[in-house]
């Protein structure tokens, strides 16, 4: 199994980030190996009856990377290149994040092989449903706590939510997050991650003495994450000049116009044929001058071929991995791009989250004010404790955020001790 992950392009991504980091910290062999690898590796094969009648098998995963600090968390996604690499190393990199930003968790991460845009609503269902049936004696409240990711929504979650929960006899809301109000989800936590990122990118702007209002970004990916981004961003005074989703790109000079832009979008499935913007060849768009660039798709976009020529002050990475290290060295070298690296960037999804559990264990519910108030906050104390641990070693920021991470994992496996 070893040599299977480290064979995914992925999880050796995410491998060599963490074999540089154990160097820096010269963790023990024991604890570097008990870190690195996986706890839980579970594979399901789902078969569904699809609307004409046949029946189909898809391929599920679930990665549990650690359950020393507390229950994993982390999302589910549906996509048709997920394999159990890619979900590895996305469980990897939550337990740094959980970690980082001192939430009592560890990483997990799920996903489905599929193309969830050929499949109608009744087949969405009948898998998740079929998903969570299988997957019932590996999760809980205590164990792991999933959530929505790439091409999975609340209502997703609300499926999962009912599928448990009828297998308890009782109604547990506190086996899932990003679940609909109604069914007891918090406020806030749609928006969380595209918000978390827009925050930060001010933070950042700010530590670069650069001013906030009239500020320009360009933002890849217009989902769940890239949408409220831009919107909050648009809020803070920001001006986003080109957006791109898997459709084409769009951009305006004098900056798009975030609600018509939503509409648009809601109205034809993606963001080309925007009126009020000019077309762009997507990977153009990612070269042109801007302050904050925010990748906020999948994984490895910015790579040694494309690095060379961003234009961007600051690298807010809303996707998870979208820099590879070959790429990470050349941002390195250069010294004129300010990244916000991924673990910290879109943490504010796993935190509101983590909220949105607290919230159904007290059977208390807190306004999205108060909601979006605290993940401002932990997110601040977070960045600027990533300034001062950067500061102190004399290491670049996706360094000095993995190390923390790693750190603190490390430490309590070393107090917990190995048993038997």
């Amino acid at each position: 199994m070893k040599e299977q992950l480290l064979n995914d392009v992925v999880f050796g991504m995410a491998a060599r980030q963490f074999d540089r980091v154990a160097d820096f910290l010269g963790l023990d062999q024991s604890v570097r190996e008990r870190c690195k690898w996986p706890k839980r590796i579970l594979t399901f094969s789902l078969p569904v009856r699809m609307d004409d009648g046949r029946t189909e098998v898809f391929f599920g995963y679930r990665v549990q990377h650690h359950l020393s600090r507390g229950p994993v968390k982390g999302g589910l996604r549906f996509h048709p290149k997920v394999n159990v690499g890619e979900v590895a190393a996305l469980a990897m990199w939550m337990n740094w994040k959980c970690s980082l930003m001192n939430l009592p968790y560890g990483g997990g991460k799920g996903g489905i092989t599929c193309d969830p845009r050929q499949l109608s609503i009744g087949e969405q269902e009948r898998l998740t449903r079929r998903f969570a049936q299988e997957i019932t004696p590996f999760i809980g409240p205590e164990v792991d706590v999933m959530a929505p990711d790439v091409g999975t929504t609340e209502q997703h979650m609300a499926w999962i939510l009912d599928t448990y929960s009828t297998h308890q006899g009782r109604f547990v809301p506190e086996i899932i997050t990003g679940k609909p109000i109604d069914l007891q989800g918090s406020e806030g936590r749609t928006q969380a991650t595209g918000h978390g990122v827009a925050f930060l990118a001010t933070r950042a702007l700010n530590k670069l003495r650069l001013p906030v209002q009239g500020a320009t970004a360009i933002v890849q990916g217009y989902g769940n994450v890239g949408s409220y981004a831009v919107e909050t961003m648009n809020a803070y005074g920001m001006k986003v000049l080109g957006v791109s989703d898997i459709s084409g790109a769009v951009w305006n000079e004098k900056g798009l116009n975030p609600d018509q832009l939503r509409q648009h979008v809601a109205e034809n499935g993606g963001v080309a044929g925007f009126p009020g913007a000019d077309p762009i060849d997507p990977d153009d768009m990612l070269l042109q001058p801007c302050d904050v660039l925010v990748p906020a798709a999948l994984e490895r976009v910015i790579t040694k071929d494309n690095v060379g020529q961003l234009q961007c002050k600051i690298l807010a990475e809303a996707a998870n991995g979208p820099t590879t290290p070959e790429a990470d060295a050349i941002i390195e070298e250069r010294g004129d791009i300010f990244v916000l690296p991924d673990v910290l960037c879109n943490a504010g999804g796993v935190t509101v989250s983590y909220f949105e559990w607290v919230q159904n264990l007290q059977r208390f519910h807190w306004t999205k004010t108060e909601v979006l108030t605290k993940l401002e906050t932990k997110l601040n104390e977070a960045f600027e404790n990533l300034l001062t641990f950067c500061e102190q070693h004399q290491c670049d920021a996706r360094l000095g955020a993995l190390a923390m991470g790693v750190d603190n994992v490390a430490r309590v496996k070393k107090t917990r001790g190995l048993f038997p």
